[in-house]
C-alpha cells in the first residue's frame, strides 16, 4: 500500500522531475505528512535501540565528562548543556539525574536544552525547495534547586541559540542527515537520482547536482575503483557552521556509528553504508515502506573534524565508545551492580544491558569525537585518555 510520504515523493518527482537521494531521504524521515521521525515521536524505540535507551549508566558516565568540562571552563555559573536530537529524553533524564546525585555543585549550574533537531537541505539549482518539517516554538520547562532543565522542540536546529558556554552533545544524530549517493562510472563521479519508472521508485545516474560531491571526495584524497557506490553527507557542512556560530566557549561531543574516511570508503563498503531499520530488522532497500523505516548512513568523522577545524573547532579527542566509557569509570558501575540488593535475575539483566554499551558487536564500536572552541585549556579530557580509535 502506498504511504502518504510515498505519494508526496511521487508528487515531487512529477512536479520537478527526478530528485536527489538527499531530498528523498529528507522527505522519508522528516515530512510532516508521515515521515519516520516526524510522525513517531517517542515510539522510535520500537524500531531500533540506542545507547541512551539501553541503560542510564550511559548518561551517568557522560555526566562525569561534562563535569570535568565545567571545571576546565572555570566553573561558570551557567553551563549550557545542549543535546541535539534528544528523542524521547532518555539521555537528558539520565544525565540530569546523575548530575543531581553525584555532582550537586555542577548540577546547580546546568541549563539543559533538549533540541529535537530536524536537519534541512540547502536548495540546489533546478531542485525543489525544502522546508524543515515540524512546528517551531514548542517549549516546556522543568526547574528544581539542583538543575534547570529546559526542553524544546524546534524545527530550525540551533539557529535560535547564541553565545553558548558549555557543551553541545549529539548521540546518533549525524547518521540521519540526508546524504547524496554516487557511483564511479567510467572513472567519473555520477550521482544517483530518484525517479519513478512504471510505478516504481528507482534510481538513475547523471551528472552530480552540485560540484560539492566530487569536491568532498577529492578533499578526502580518495581513489575509488570502477563501480564503487557510496554516500556523501553534505549536510554536516551546515551543521558545523551552526556549531561555530552558536558555541562561544566550550565543547562539542559527537557520538555515532561510523569512522574515518579511509574506513567508510574502503573496499568493504563498496556498496555504501546505507542501512534501513524497521522494527529492529535491518535492510538495504530505502524504496520499500517509505516513511515507515529509518534510513541511515555511517558518519564520516574525518569530514566532521576537518570541517570543524576550518570553522575554529579544534579536535581534542577521538575514541571508540567502549574506550570512552571505560575511561570514565564503566568498570566501577559494573562492579557495583552486585551490591545494590537486587535479585540475581535483575542484576544479570542490568549487566547485560550495560555490556551492550561497550560490546563492539553492539554499541562499543561507535565513535566519540570531542571538539572545542574559545579559550579552552589544553587539558586531556577524561574520556579520551590514551585513546586511539
Amino acid at each position: 500500500m502506498e504511504t502518504a510520504v510515498e505519494r508526496e515523493i511521487r508528487d515531487l518527482i512529477h512536479r520537478y522531475g527526478r530528485i536527489t537521494f538527499a531530498q528523498f531521504m529528507q522527505t522519508c524521515l522528516y515530512s510532516p505528512h508521515g515521515g519516520f521521525y516526524a510522525s513517531r515521536g517517542e515510539t522510535i524505540s520500537s524500531h531500533f535501540g540506542t545507547s541512551s535507551t539501553s541503560h542510564p549508566v550511559f548518561g551517568a558516565l557522560i555526566a562525569r565528562q561534562l563535569e570535568q568540562m565545567w571545571r576546565l571552563l572555570d566553573c561558570p555559573s551557567t553551563f549550557d548543556m545542549i543535546e541535539v536530537g534528544s528523542g524521547d529524553g532518555s539521555l537528558a533524564n539520565a544525565i540530569v539525574n546523575a548530575c543531581q546525585r553525584r555532582f550537586p555543585e555542577f548540577a546547580r549550574a546546568v541549563r539543559y536544552v533538549a533540541v529535537d533537531y530536524r536537519p534541512g537541505l540547502a536548495r540546489s539549482p533546478g531542485r525543489p525547495p525544502f522546508t524543515p518539517a515540524g512546528a517551531a516554538g514548542s517549549v516546556s520547562e522543568n526547574r528544581d534547586e539542583m538543575a534547570r532543565v529546559i526542553q524544546r522542540v524546534r524545527s530550525d536546529g540551533l539557529h535560535g541559540l547564541r553565545n553558548i558556554t558549555g557543551c553541545i552533545l549529539s548521540n546518533e544524530l549525524i547518521d540521519n542527515f540526508p546524504v547524496h549517493r554516487f557511483v564511479i562510472q567510467d572513472g567519473r563521479v555520477l550521482e544517483a537520482f530518484v525517479t519513478s519508472t512504471e510505478g516504481n521508485l528507482t534510481e538513475v545516474l547523471d551528472e552530480p547536482s552540485t560540484p560539492r560531491i566530487e569536491q568532498r571526495l577529492t578533499e578526502l584524497g580518495l581513489s575509488l575503483p570502477e563501480g564503487y557506490r557510496g554516500e556523501v553527507n553534505l549536510a554536516i557542512g551546515d551543521w558545523t557552521d551552526q556549531l561555530a556560530r552558536v558555541l562561544n566557549r566550550g565543547y562539542v561531543l559527537t557520538i555515532d556509528y561510523g569512522g574515518t574516511a579511509s574506513e567508510l570508503y574502503s573496499s568493504e563498503n563498496s556498496e555504501g553504508t546505507l542501512v534501513c531499520y524497521n522494527r529492529h530488522v535491518a535492510g538495504n532497500d530505502p524504496y520499500v515502506d517509505v516513511g515507515q523505516q529509518d534510513v541511515t548512513c555511517h558518519a564520516d568523522f574525518t569530514s566532521l573534524m576537518r570541517l570543524g577545524e576550518r570553522r575554529g573547532l579544534s579536535t581534542l579527542g577521538y575514541a571508540t565508545q567502549r574506550k570512552f566509557l571505560e575511561n570514565l569509570g564503566f568498570a566501577g558501575f559494573l562492579e557495583n551492580l552486585d551490591t545494590q540488593g537486587q535479585s540475581a535475575a535483575r542484576t544479570e539483566l542490568n549487566r547485560i544491558a550495560m555490556m551492550t554499551l561497550v560490546d563492539p558487536a553492539e554499541y562499543g564500536d561507535f565513535k566519540v569525537l570531542a571538539q572545542a572552541t574559545g579559550d579552552v585549556p589544553p587539558v586531556e579530557l577524561l574520556g579520551f585518555r590514551d585513546s586511539a580509535a
